[in-house]
């Protein structure tokens, strides 16, 4: 089980690590949002220094309009597992985002009053 925490504005947000390709770890902030059917979304200024490989590219329409989502093969830790996973990359992602596949095997709890939130495996 990892713990998360709310922003100011409530936000959910999960650290999770960042494994580069040569081994190096970066722990970062992560926003869950269940409505991105990716598993994670980063900014593509962030993958000179992961060094990932470029897998696809993809023409995409979002809320924000027309744009070009690169995915690239990514390696992360949560709750203390390592999973190699598709990662999808854009200028546009201002927070690192988690999305709904995790939610397939894992638990989401928020309980807002009582500051709990967590991400469990079921």
């Amino acid at each position: 089980m990892i713990l998360g925490e709310f922003d100011s504005i409530g936000q959910l947000f999960f650290e999770i690590d960042l494994i580069a390709d040569d081994g190096e770890i970066f722990s970062v902030n992560a926003l869950i949002d269940t409505g991105s059917t990716e598993f994670l979304a980063i900014n593509d200024q962030d993958l000179e220094t992961l060094g990932w490989r470029l897998i696809d590219r993809l023409d995409v329409v979002t809320a924000m309009g027309e744009t070009t989502l690169e995915t690239y093969l990514g390696k992360v830790v949560l709750d203390g597992e390592e999973f190699t996973i598709p990662v999808i990359a854009g200028s546009t992602f201002r927070e690192n985002i988690i999305g709904l596949p995790w939610l397939r095997e894992r638990r989401l709890v928020v309980d807002m009053p009582a500051g709990v939130l967590t991400l469990e495996r079921s």
